[in-house]
């Protein structure tokens, strides 16, 4: 149990709360406990009720779980296979995907609701960017690229000569 109070603090509240251990441990009491690291003798109080039921180590800093995700991993994967299939086979005009499109796409598939700003975030989780090229457009046409290749820029070069 030592050994945890001597390990670095991961940050300025963790070392505050471990000082107070140690002071805690030296016989002082809970006021000036708390009058020496700056909080209320009442933080002191759960700190201490804290450390003795969970031992010192439910003193240190455990970074917030956040909130639960909205879709399931089930769910993730079939949103990348939606996105795969390009704007354009889900209805959407033009083959781009903006994060308004992918909210809606998400509320129509799964019935859940995201606000457009995040879907940045969600996407850069997934390991998916709308931002990486694609290798050749997709309204890309051979006949009318080969057609301007030997009409017109035969023609543009004869008028450079």
């Amino acid at each position: 149990m030592e050994n945890e109070v001597r390990s670095q603090p991961q940050n300025w509240r963790e070392a505050r709360r471990l000082q107070a251990w140690k002071l805690k441990q030296k016989g002082w009491k809970q006021k000036d406990i708390a009058e020496a690291v700056g909080v209320t003798p009442g933080a002191v109080s759960q700190w201490m009720k804290r450390a003795e039921e969970a031992g010192v180590g439910s003193l240190r800093y455990r970074p917030s779980p956040g909130a639960k995700p909205r879709l399931s991993k089930t769910q993730q994967r079939e949103l990348l296979v939606l996105l795969e299939k390009g704007a354009e086979a889900h209805g959407f005009r033009g083959d781009v995907w903006t994060q308004p499109r992918i909210a809606r796409l998400i509320k129509r598939e799964f019935g859940v609701s995201y606000h457009s700003r995040h879907m940045g975030r969600l996407l850069k989780q997934l390991g998916w960017s709308h931002q990486k090229p694609q290798h050749q457009a997709s309204q890309r046409n051979e006949e009318i690229i080969e057609n301007w290749r030997t009409e017109t820029w035969e023609e543009v070069k004869k008028k450079r000569n």
